[in-house]
């Protein structure tokens, strides 16, 4: 843990952001290619989540779940890249404490929430699967709702108890984050008294949401595997392996710039390939996903028409 310093410095009121965009030279191109994605994303998780409530195919418990899922990748995406587009906007890099706070704190639920919701849809597609005779019925609309409601719950809890701990910490200088975003891990590094709440708090975290979902994804999909293997003929287990495709794609993009991301130190700087995975799953993800769900998807396609 870091030792307390002496409390008559300077306390830090905004931060610098250094981010990968720092070419000036393409600043131009840099803001196109942000609008451009920001726009996608905007539009493509708005269109699945007024799909899912206008059009009847999609009110099955597991586009309610995919619904929220472009919800949370609204709020990820709406956290980080306004910020960077008003800086490049205004050719600066720096972020108020305050608005760094805040980005902490929506950056860090919508992630968190995020990992328990996946693991949430790998159950969902097992029982859809391993009993599609009960599956309405183990799934009814109040049990998705309890479920929606607890996922929300424990990834608002936890990013109140992280962004509180953040909060009251000192900044005395350096000011530099090293990345696009206000991070836990790389504001950690930053403070200039005792870490040591916020460093357990983070441990606890990364064993208990981190290692924990990621068990339990892994967990639903040996199930699901060993369910269709059993399945007779090939045209059913195409089919079935079909339902849980999108989602595996999905699961496997978000885990793997997570887990690249946060293996490292907390004391340990990103690097500039970390850089690029930060944007990977803070802007390219949440664009990514409606569109790996709406191209595999018929019923969705179907209702892209209808509501055109």
């Amino acid at each position: 843990p870091r030792q307390m310093h002496p409390r008559n410095l300077t306390k830090v009121s905004e931060f610098i952001l250094e981010g990968v965009f720092d070419n000036p030279h393409l600043q131009g191109l840099y803001i196109a290619i942000s609008l451009c994605l920001y726009l996608t994303a905007i539009l493509s998780n708005s269109f699945v989540i007024i799909a899912t409530l206008v059009h009847s195919p999609l009110h099955t418990p597991m586009y309610f779940f995919i619904s929220n899922l472009a919800i949370l990748d609204l709020v990820v995406i709406s956290s980080v890249l306004p910020k960077i587009m008003e800086n490049l906007i205004l050719g600066k890099n720096t972020i108020s404490f305050g608005g760094c706070v805040a980005q902490l704190y929506t950056f860090t639920f919508s992630s968190s929430t995020e990992l328990i919701l996946l693991t949430v849809m790998s159950y969902d597609q097992y029982l859809a699967i391993r009993q599609p005779l009960h599956y309405v019925t183990m799934m009814s609309n109040g049990t998705c709702l309890s479920l929606m409601a607890g996922i929300w719950g424990v990834g608002t809890i936890n990013s109140l108890i992280h962004t509180l701990l953040v909060a009251q910490l000192d900044f005395c200088g350096p000011n530099l984050v090293q990345n696009l975003l206000c991070e836990i891990p790389l504001l950690l590094t930053l403070s200039c008294s005792s870490t040591y709440l916020s460093e357990i708090m983070v441990y606890m975290a990364d064993i208990i949401l981190g290692m924990g979902n990621f068990l339990l994804v892994i967990l639903s999909y040996c199930l699901i595997i060993i369910t269709i293997l059993k399945i007779q003929g090939s045209a059913g287990k195409w089919k079935a392996f079909s339902t849980c495709s999108s989602h595996l794609a999905i699961v496997g993009l978000f885990y793997s710039t997570i887990i690249y991301t946060y293996i490292h130190p907390s004391r340990t700087p990103l690097e500039k390939n970390n850089k690029t995975v930060s944007v990977m799953y803070t802007l390219v993800t949440p664009t990514l996903n409606p569109l790996i769900y709406s191209l595999r998807n018929k019923v969705i396609k179907e209702a892209f028409w209808k509501i055109v």
